[in-house]
C-alpha cells in the first residue's frame, strides 16, 4: 500500500484535512466521506489528481471515485489519518434532507459488508453451476462444506448488520452484534412465545430490517444511560440494561413491525413489476448507470437483498443485469477502434473491470466524456432489460456482480431455463453494444488545415511566472509531468524565489503546503505552477503565500515566495513545471521560451 501514500496524502489535504472528516467508508470503487464542511474541499484539484477518477456530491456524502483498488487506498487513508472510519461521536451529524439521510444510513450500514456478501453469493453461484454440470455430488461432504461457506454470511446477516448499524448510529459495535445474535437465537425462531397474553411467532435469521431498527433504538438508549450511570459501573451495567430492555422489545414489537415494512416494500416493488415487467425493465435498464453515478442505487436494490437473503426469489436485480455488460461492450469497441494511445490505456482496464460489474472507470473515463456513446449504452441496456422483464427472468440467490451475477439465476432444483435467459440478456447486451460501437465510434477528427490556420490566430499568451532557465517538460524527473499526463507546458529552473501572476484571473487552488498553485485566466486557461519535485513533503516550510484560494489576481501580482537555497539544502529539486491542465480544451499548447527567462517574457502560447 506504500504506492498509495502520496495519493492519500493529497486526498486528505484537499478534502480539508483529517479534522474535516466525520466518517468515511468505501464501496467497490468510491471513498464515501461524511465531511463537516464540504465547501473547504478542493473539488477541481481532486478531480484532476492522478489516481482519482472524479468527485461526486450526493446523498449527503462527498464521494471520491478511485477505481478497483479503493480498498487499498481506504486502508492507507485510515492509517494516515489515524481514524477508524467510524462516526466521530463528538460531532453532531449534519442536517440533511430525509431522502439523503435515508441513503446515507442504508449505504453506511450495507456497504461495508457488500464485498463479503457478493463473495458469498459467488460461492453459491459456482456451487450451483458445478451441481448442474455434474462436477460435484450434492449429497457429498465437499458440497456440504462449500454450501455452509456460501450460506454463512446470509444466515448470520443480522449479526453483521448489527455491527455495521451500531457503528453508523454511534453505539458500541459489539452491542450491535449481540443484538443481532440474540434475535436469531435458535430456540426463539418460529416458536410460539407468549408475552402479556399475546403470542409472538417470528424468525429473524437472514433478515435485514429488524436488527437495523432495533439497533437504531438501542443507540440513543445507550447514550442516555452512559450519561446517568456512574462511571465506576457503567462499563458493564449500560450494555446489560440495553440488552434486557431492547432485545425483548425488539423481538416482540420492533422486529415484527420491521418485517412487515419489508413485506410492504416487496409488495410495492412486485406491484410495479406486475403492472408491466417490460416497462419496469426498460426504465431500470436505461437509467441504472445514471442511478449508480449518483450513488443512490442501494435504496432500489434493498428490497431485492431482503428477498434473496430471506430465501425468496427476486425479479428486480435481473432487470439491471444487462447494464454493466452494455457499458463493457461499448468500451471494448472503443478500445479496439481508437488510435488514441491514451484512450486505449484507459479503456483496456475499464472493460476488464466492467465484465465483473465495476463500471465507474468505464463511465467516467471513457463513455461519459463522449456522451453519445454513454447514451447508446443506456438504450441498449434498456432494450435487454425489457427482454429480461418480458421473460420473467428470476434470481434465486444473492450472487456477485457482473458475470458472477449470472449463476444466481439457477433454480434450487437445478433448472437452467432462467440461466439461459440470463446469458442471452447479458451477453446479448455486450455483443449489441460491441457491434454498435464498432460501427459508430470514431476518434475526434483533427481540424482541417484551413480551420487550424484560423484557430491559430486566436491565441493566449502565458507569461513567465518565475525567473530562471526554461527547459522542455519531458526533461522533468517526475514521469507524470514529463509524459504530459497532467497537461502540456514547460519547466523552469528558478534563479529567483518569487512567483508572479502570468495573466489576470483567479486563484482556483492553493495547496496548504504552498508548493503548488492553480490559476485560471479570464479567458479560461487553467494553469498549474508546481514549485520543485516532491516539495509537498516540506509541509510548507520555506514557502510563503501572498494570496488565498478564490482571490482575483492581476498580471504581475506576487503569488508565492520560496527559499531556493533552503529547499536545495533539504535535498529537493527546485525544477518547476508550468502546466496548462485543461490542454484538451485547446488546439495546441506551445512552449515558446528558451534558456533564460524573465518576468513578463512570453513562455507559453495557448492556441484556442
Amino acid at each position: 500500500m506504500a504506492k498509495y501514500t502520496e495519493l492519500v496524502n493529497d486526498i486528505l489535504k484537499n478534502i480539508g484535512g483529517k479534522d474535516n472528516i466525520i466518517s468515511v467508508t468505501h464501496c467497490v470503487t468510491r471513498l464515501r466521506f461524511n465531511l463537516k464542511d464540504e465547501s473547504i474541499a478542493h473539488d477541481d484539484v481532486l478531480k484532476n489528481m492522478d489516481g482519482v477518477v472524479t468527485v461526486m456530491k450526493t446523498a449527503g456524502q462527498y464521494q471520491v471515485v478511485i477505481g478497483n483498488h479503493v480498498p487499498d487506498v481506504y486502508a492507507e487513508l485510515l492509517k494516515q489519518a489515524g481514524i477508524s472510519g467510524e462516526m466521530d461521536a463528538s460531532v453532531a451529524p449534519k442536517k440533511m434532507p430525509l431522502k439523503d439521510r435515508a441513503v446515507d444510513i442504508i449505504s453506511g450500514i450495507m456497504m461495508p459488508s457488500m464485498a463479503i456478501l457478493c463473495a458469498s453469493g459467488m460461492i453459491k453461484g459456482f456451487l450451483s453451476l458445478f451441481m448442474v454440470f455434474g462436477l460435484i455430488n450434492p449429497e457429498g461432504s465437499w458440497y456440504l462444506m462449500f454450501e455452509a461457506i456460501g450460506d454463512t454470511m446470509f444466515y448470520f446477516f443480522p449479526v453483521i448488520l448489527g455491527f455495521n448499524a451500531a457503528k453508523k448510529f454511534g453505539a458500541n459495535p459489539y452491542l450491535g452484534m449481540m443484538i443481532g445474535a440474540a434475535i436469531m437465537y435458535p430456540t426463539l425462531q418460529n416458536v410460539d412465545l407468549v408475552f402479556f397474553g399475546k403470542t409472538i411467532n417470528a424468525s429473524y435469521t437472514s433478515s435485514v430490517l429488524p436488527v437495523i431498527f432495533i439497533v437504531a433504538l438501542a443507540a440513543p438508549l445507550e447514550k442516555l444511560l452512559n450519561k446517568v450511570i456512574p462511571d465506576v459501573i457503567k462499563t458493564f451495567v449500560v450494555p446489560m440494561l440495553v440488552m434486557v430492555v431492547i432485545i425483548p422489545v425488539g423481538f416482540m414489537v420492533i422486529g415484527p413491525a420491521a418485517n412487515f415494512i419489508g413485506y410492504i416494500l416487496a409488495t410495492v416493488v412486485a406491484a410495479i413489476y406486475g403492472f408491466s415487467p417490460m416497462i419496469a425493465g426498460a426504465f431500470l435498464g436505461f437509467f441504472w448507470q445514471i442511478i449508480v453515478m449518483f450513488g443512490v442505487h442501494m435504496l432500489i436494490i434493498l428490497p431485492s437483498i431482503i428477498n434473496l437473503t430471506s430465501g425468496n426469489t427476486d425479479t428486480i436485480l435481473p432487470l439491471i443485469l444487462s447494464a454493466s455488460f452494455a457499458q463493457t461492450g461499448m468500451v471494448l469497441a472503443i478500445w479496439i477502434k481508437t488510435k488514441d494511445r491514451k484512450l486505449k490505456d484507459i479503456a483496456f482496464p475499464a472493460w476488464i473491470s466492467g465484465i465483473f460489474g465495476v463500471t465507474e472507470p468505464a463511465i467516467y473515463g471513457v463513455t461519459l466524456p463522449r456522451v453519445k456513446y454513454f447514451i447508446i449504452t443506456c438504450v441498449i441496456s434498456g432494450i435487454f432489460s425489457a427482454l429480461a422483464g418480458a421473460v420473467n427472468l428470476t434470481s434465486y440467490q444473492m450472487a456477485g456482480m457482473g458475470i458472477f451475477g449470472i449463476p444466481g439465476s439457477i433454480a434450487p432444483d437445478g433448472s437452467t431455463s432462467s440461466l439461459i435467459w440470463a446469458l442471452i440478456v447479458t451477453f446479448g447486451a455486450l455483443v449489441a453494444a460491441l457491434i454498435v460501437g464498432l460501427i459508430v465510434y470514431k476518434d475526434e477528427e483533427p481540424a482541417s488545415e484551413e480551420a487550424n490556420e484560423m484557430l491559430i490566430k486566436q491565441t493566449e499568451s502565458v507569461l513567465t511566472p518565475i525567473e530562471g532557465v526554461a527547459k522542455a517538460l519531458n526533461t522533468v524527473e517526475d514521469s507524470a509531468f514529463a509524459n504530459g499526463l497532467l497537461g502540456q507546458g514547460i519547466a523552469i529552473e528558478p534563479t529567483n524565489g518569487n512567483v508572479y501572476a502570468p495573466f489576470s484571473g483567479t486563484v482556483v487552488s492553493l495547496f496548504p503546503t504552498k508548493h503548488a498553485i492553480g490559476l485560471v485566466s479570464e479567458t479560461g486557461c487553467e494553469l498549474l505552477i508546481h514549485i520543485g519535485m516532491d516539495t509537498v513533503k516540506l509541509n510548507g516550510e520555506h514557502f510563503e503565500s501572498f494570496v488565498s484560494q478564490g482571490d482575483k489576481i492581476a498580471k504581475g501580482d506576487k503569488l508565492i515566495s520560496f527559499d531556493i537555497a533552503a529547499i536545495k539544502e533539504a535535498g529537493y529539486s527546485i525544477v518547476t513545471p508550468v502546466i496548462v491542465t485543461n490542454t484538451k480544451d485547446y488546439l495546441d499548447v506551445v512552449a515558446v521560451a528558451e534558456n533564460d527567462v524573465k518576468i513578463n517574457d512570453e513562455i507559453l502560447k495557448v492556441m484556442v
